[in-house]
């Protein structure tokens, strides 16, 4: 088991040493003496717990932990103030904030130990709880909610850093008739060996796959422009295919296999900042398009190959206009 991440934060270098003589064995320590560093570090490596001073120059303990809570991929680090103002106020404003508990200088080694390891102690319980609630219970692949944080999250990252985005929307071939022909729990079966078979295939930790619902999958993939994605495509047909899952009852192939729909965000695409991200232009691409509009064309773009054949994989455009009804 990996260790517990803490980061120490204080403009006294003396305070700091003397956190980390009391919290030695308890983890891996990282510093820093204000707030600048310390957000830097905690955007770096998402520390378990955070031990802030409260009142420092120029960027305070409060506004680091403001930051923190306002940023959904670090509003989940619980933050101790460490202070020596003693005032109720001062408390419930830090509490407010978000913070999870205070420490009173001049610090007490077995309180700060005690403190530090309860507030680690509930981390760990509620990071398992937010995996089991983001994780499908069937094939082990995140689920619909973790897919839909993971796609506006990496939409907003695309068109921040101007990097690509592609999606993939994959649905089992003809697996009514599958689960008619071979029952139900055949059918988990194969939904298991067919998610394995994706994850597999994605060779990025990166890339997200998921199980988006029934026997629809979605492949998010950062930083991929559309050939990549399509290079991707034929090895999750030919993982599928592969498989050599016996389907007597599909009218494409005597095996399972797979229909997927492709969108990409990148230089080829309608959408594409082609101005720096804090433009005009980048404001008004970003208020005509947007993460549903990507997942609408993959959506349609899986429509389009279900209904010309199956077995095969179709790249569509974002587009303003409703697109089921261009079929």
């Amino acid at each position: 088991m990996s260790q517990d991440k803490i980061l120490l934060v204080d403009d006294d270098p003396g305070t700091i040493q003397l956190l980390a003589r009391m919290l030695e064995g308890m983890g891996e320590l990282r510093f820093a003496t204000n707030g600048a560093d310390a957000l830097r570090l905690a955007r770096e490596s998402s520390p378990d717990l955070l031990l802030l001073d409260a009142e420092m120059p120029g960027i305070s303990g409060f506004e680091v932990c403001e930051t923190l809570k306002g940023d959904t991929d670090l509003a989940h680090i619980p933050v101790i103030f460490v202070t020596s103002n003693s005032e109720t106020s001062f408390e419930v404003a830090g509490f407010e904030l978000g913070a999870v508990d205070f420490i009173a200088k001049p610090v007490s080694a077995p309180l700060v130990r005690a403190r530090v390891r309860t507030q680690l102690r509930i981390k760990r319980l509620t990071d398992e709880l937010r995996r089991y609630s983001t994780i499908d219970a069937l094939t082990g692949l995140a689920n619909r909610r973790s897919f839909n944080d993971a796609l506006a999250r990496e939409w907003a990252r695309a068109h921040r850093s101007g990097t690509a985005l592609s999606l993939l929307m994959v649905d089992v071939d003809h697996f009514k008739l599958f689960n008619d022909r071979y029952g139900h729990p055949a059918g988990d079966e194969c939904l298991v060996a067919v998610a394995n078979a994706l994850h597999g295939a994605s060779l990025r930790p990166a890339d997200q796959v998921s199980r988006y619902g029934g026997e629809e999958f979605a492949l998010l993939l950062p930083q991929t422009p559309r050939a990549g994605a399509e290079r991707l495509a034929q090895r999750l047909l030919d993982a599928v295919n592969d498989l050599h899952i016996a389907h007597q009852a599909s009218p494409t192939a005597p095996h399972v296999s797979i229909s997927i729909g492709i969108c990409s965000y990148d230089e080829a695409s309608p959408a594409w900042l082609r101005a720096p991200a804090d433009s005009r232009f980048a404001d008004e691409t970003m208020e005509t398009f947007g993460h549903k509009d990507l997942l609408a064309a993959a959506d349609q773009a899986l429509y389009t190959a279900k209904h010309s054949g199956r077995a095969h994989a179709v790249l569509l455009e974002m587009s303003a206009k409703p697109l089921r009804q261009q079929v």
